[in-house]
């Protein structure tokens, strides 16, 4: 998730020299209230592993000539922004790999991972399926305050839908919430960011499965219409995945946190920034991994058909999507619908991820034309939307052979390898020197020789603190927000008041 802070930048090739001594190189993480060593680092053994060349920052003079780049960087961001954001479809933009639009994507791919670092999937504390953190404190408490923006408001769903493997329960009695999760965030750019991205951004990311893929499974792999779950869409024939519809939509009208559905959560805190900085250059950027990349999809399609992204003054705010390792959503009809509805999807996937292979094994968009046309109106028949970006993790030095499906659908083990690509026929070489100790975080996917231990993210003494008597135990949170009190309002202008 960040860039090292040590003083060595790394540039990795395929290239091996025996002769060198490996160089020990920071592999220090960012995330906080984590029991580990302040530094970890490769072997000195002599062994033949990449070749890393180190450039220190010792100079005064070299720390403002990067400092200078970084800010060229900032300022072309400004210039080419809805390039980055897909106006053009990313033509030319992916192989080669532009550089600019590699940085977003990995800071996108970041405020998805967030949503996995934030989450309590402890089934031993009474806060399971909570988030950890107050919205005021997000990126704070994640060391992300450097990304800038600030979280507008969190998003819940109901549990009592069939994924079960996709929510968390506590097994204390009492519990902050017997039937809802946190399964992302609302978030909008600061005054400094914004000027640096030439608009304000308004940020949607969605948690997706928070350890094994036990949850497709779980899948209902049955395409229903997509107004069916009360979404406009003028095409009965456009459908998606009925599990994914019903997360989207379903609710709990006796639980504080999912009386109302992620999808009146979500429209009106839209709704609510888009009126606020109405005035402004603005942007709507969702993004997901994996089971939150379908949802991703899902909101960006809904925020266009019911025209929300359009200002009074006839101004219609882009709406992109950045999908990691996300499956496929729905029908051919509904990859047409979004289309015409305008709305912008890169998804970044690892070509030996089983996930986004599915739903629709034998029925997608890699079987001939004809065929897709006789099984259009299968329930099974799916298709991809928009344009993907496909990464190897055999090109990374860095990372070893596994029959554990689960690396190669590791968000952390995608934004290395995104930080590594160049281009299809171009050589693995770190661009910003991104930690690759973050792989192994939650994982174990990293060579054994580079010493950093799997699945080493540890909150210390697993959350329990010693109270004032001297006993250890699980420390009290500040009350859980649920929902703004204006949002009956927004639900009303966007004529949903009557479904309460």
């Amino acid at each position: 998730m960040a860039i090292s802070l040590s003083k060595t930048f790394l540039s990795i090739t395929h290239q091996f020299f025996p002769s060198e001594k490996c160089r020990p190189v920071s592999f220090s993480g960012r995330e906080p209230q984590l029991q580990r060593a302040t530094s970890m680092g490769f072997a000195t053994r002599s062994l033949r592993v990449p070749r890393v060349s180190s450039k220190t920052s010792g100079s005064l003079s070299s720390s403002m000539d990067e400092l200078d780049k970084e800010t060229r960087e900032e300022r072309r961001v400004a210039d080419v922004w809805r390039e980055i954001h897909g106006v053009d479809d990313w033509v030319g933009m992916l192989d080669p790999m532009d550089p600019l639009l590699r940085s977003e994507l990995i800071r996108y791919g970041e405020m998805a991972q967030a949503c996995y670092d934030a989450f309590d999937f402890d089934p031993f504390s009474k806060y399971c399926g909570s988030c950890r953190f107050t919205t005021r404190q997000f990126f704070d408490s994640l060391a992300m305050a450097d990304h800038g923006y600030v979280v507008s408001r969190y998003i819940f769903a109901t549990s009592n839908i069939n994924l079960p493997n996709f929510f968390k329960k506590s097994r204390w009695p009492k519990v902050w919430s017997k039937s809802a999760n946190w399964i992302g965030y609302v978030a909008v750019s600061n005054d400094e960011i914004s000027k640096r991205l030439g608009r304000r951004d308004i940020v949607v990311a969605w948690r997706g499965t928070v350890t094994r893929l036990e949850w497709i499974a779980d899948l209902m792999d049955f395409l229903k219409p997509i107004s069916s779950n009360k979404i406009p869409c003028p095409d009965s024939t456009v459908k998606v995945e009925s599990g994914f519809l019903d997360l989207y939509t379903d609710k709990d009208v006796n639980c504080r946190f999912c009386k109302f559905s992620a999808r009146e959560q979500i429209l009106t805190e839209v709704k609510r920034l888009l009126e606020i900085y109405q005035l402004e250059e603005l942007s709507l950027t969702i993004t997901g991994h994996s089971l939150g990349s379908a949802l991703a999809i899902l909101s960006a399609y809904d925020i266009v058909e019911t025209g929300l992204n359009v200002l009074q003054d006839s101004r219609a705010v882009p709406v992109s999507v950045f999908s990691f390792s996300g499956p496929r959503v729905g029908n051919v009809r509904f990859k047409e619908r979004m289309g015409v509805l305008g709305v912008k999807v890169l998804r970044v996937v690892n070509v030996h991820d089983i996930v986004p292979k599915s739903p629709g094994l034998f029925f997608n968009e890699n079987v001939s034309p004809l065929l897709m046309k006789m099984a259009e109106r299968l329930p099974w028949s799916y298709s991809h939307v928009g344009v993907e970006l496909s990464l190897d993790h055999k090109n990374s030095p860095f990372l070893k052979e596994t029959g554990d499906l689960s690396c190669a659908h590791n968000l952390e083990a995608l934004l290395h390898l995104l930080d590594g690509y160049h281009g299809k026929g171009h050589r693995f070489v770190l661009a910003s020197g991104r930690d690759p100790a973050l792989v192994n975080k939650a994982s174990d996917f990293l060579k054994d020789h580079y010493l950093v231990p799997p699945y080493w993210r540890q909150y210390e003494n697993k959350g329990m603190v010693r109270n004032e008597d001297g006993r250890w135990m699980q420390p009290e949170r500040p009350k859980l927000d649920d929902h703004p009190e204006d949002t009956h309002r927004y639900l009303k202008q966007l004529g949903l008041e009557s479904h309460h």
